[in-house]
C-alpha cells in the first residue's frame, strides 16, 4: 500500500486539491500548512511506532471502543503527545472486529462532512489522514481545548465540557456495561432543557442532528456521544457533533442507540407497527414533545427530505471504495423514503 494519489481534498472533498484545501487547513489546523501524511505507520505493522501508540494511549481521557490517540499539532507538524501535554486533535486508526473495518475512517469522515455541508449542522473540525503506508485514518479537532498561539504547544487551557452520561448520572457501577444506551431521546432533550440556558435554540439543533443521526443509520448516537460545553461567557451549550458514523456500513444494529428510541413511553406509530422502523409520525410527535412549533418543526425538517443530489455528491467524492459508496447511497435511500412516506 502507497499513500493514493488524491483528487480531492481529504477535508472538504472539494475538487481539484493534492492535498489539504486552504478551508480545512484553517478549520481543522489553525491555518498551518500540514501535510496530508502523517511521520508514523500504523502501529500494527510497526514494532517501534506500535510502542509510541500504546503509551500515548495510557494517557488519553476520551471514552469510547474504537481506538483513539492524542496528537498535538506543533507548528506545522502533527504527532503524538508527550506525558504532560494537551492534545489538539485525536486520530483515530482503523479499528478492529468489524465489518470493513477498513472503510471506517472515510465513513466518518464523509458522514462528518455531509452533516456539515450539505445540512448545516456544526461538526468538530475533521479531515482524513495517512500513515506513511498510505493507510488512511480519521483525525478531529479537539473542540474542548482552547486556542491559545501565545502558549507553547501542549500547553493550552480546556473549556469546560460534560457528556449526556454525566448529565444523566449513569455510569458502568450503577447501571451496568450498556449504561450509555439505557436512555431515550425525549430524556435526552430534558437534560438540554435542565443544564443549557438557550435551551429553545439548542433543543432544534438537537432535533436536527437526531434526524440526521436517524437518515444516515448512525446506531451510535449514544448518551457519551452528546455533550454540552462552556462557552466563553460562562454559559453551556450543545458542543460540536461528533462521531457521526454510518454504522449499517459496519454492523447490523437497530436504528437508534438508546434503547429507548424516541419517547421515554410507548408510543408507537402506524409506520413503526407496520414495518419496524420510524417514519414522519415519530418526527412530527417528537418535535411535538421538545415544543417545537410545527411552522419550525417544517422548515428544520424539510432539508433533510431535499437536497439529494449534494449527498450524492460527496459520497462520489468521498474516500470509500465503491461497493462501499454504493451501500451508503442505499442506506440513505432507503431512510430517506421511510421519511417521505405518509
Amino acid at each position: 500500500m502507497s499513500v493514493p494519489e488524491l483528487k480531492y481534498c481529504p477535508g472538504t472533498l472539494a475538487e481539484g486539491f493534492h492535498t489539504y484545501s486552504r478551508t480545512c487547513l484553517k478549520n481543522v489546523f489553525n491555518g498551518r500548512k500540514v501535510s496530508h501524511v502523517l511521520s508514523y505507520n500504523p502501529p500494527r505493522i510497526s514494532e517501534e511506532d506500535a510502542e509510541k501508540f500504546m503509551e500515548n494511549r495510557k494517557r488519553i481521557s476520551i471514552s469510547g471502543v474504537q481506538e483513539k490517540v492524542s496528537i498535538i499539532l506543533d507548528k506545522k507538524i502533527l504527532r503524538l503527545t508527550n506525558e504532560g501535554e494537551q492534545g489538539t486533535h485525536i486520530l483515530k486508526p482503523i479499528p478492529k472486529d468489524l465489518k470493513k473495518i477498513d472503510q471506517a475512517p472515510a465513513n466518518e469522515h464523509l458522514t462528518m462532512q455531509i452533516a456539515q455541508q450539505v445540512y448545516g449542522i456544526n461538526t468538530a473540525g475533521n479531515a482524513l489522514t495517512f500513515f506513511k503506508n498510505g493507510e488512511p485514518a480519521y483525525i478531529t479537532k479537539r473542540f474542548d481545548v482552547k486556542a491559545n498561539e501565545s502558549l507553547p504547544a501542549g500547553q493550552a487551557g480546556k473549556w469546560g465540557k460534560e457528556d449526556f452520561a454525566a448529565l444523566a448520572g449513569k455510569t458502568e457501577e450503577n447501571a451496568g456495561p450498556d449504561f450509555k444506551y439505557k436512555y431515550s431521546y425525549e430524556e435526552l432533550a430534558e437534560l438540554i432543557r435542565k443544564y443549557v440556558t438557550a435551551y429553545t435554540v439548542e433543543i432544534e439543533k438537537f432535533y436536527s442532528l437526531v434526524v440526521f443521526n436517524y437518515l444516515f443509520s448512525n446506531g451510535d448516537a449514544h448518551l457519551k456521544n452528546f455533550s454540552i460545553l462552556e462557552s466563553p461567557s460562562g454559559d453551556y451549550l450543545l458542543s460540536p457533533a461528533y462521531d457521526l458514523i454510518n454504522t449499517r456500513i459496519h454492523v447490523n444494529d437497530t436504528d437508534f442507540a438508546l434503547e429507548g428510541g424516541l419517547f421515554k413511553d410507548d408510543f408507537e406509530s402506524a409506520a413503526m407497527k407496520k414495518n419496524g422502523h420510524a417514519g414522519l409520525e415519530d418526527f412530527y410527535e417528537f418535535a411535538k414533545r421538545l415544543d417545537i412549533k410545527d411552522k419550525r418543526r417544517d422548515k428544520l425538517f424539510k432539508a433533510f427530505l431535499e437536497k439529494q443530489n449534494r449527498v450524492e455528491e460527496l459520497i462520489k467524492r468521498s474516500f470509500l471504495d465503491v461497493p462501499t459508496k454504493k451501500a451508503y447511497l442505499l442506506h440513505y435511500q432507503t431512510r430517506k423514503n421511510l421519511l417521505n412516506a405518509h
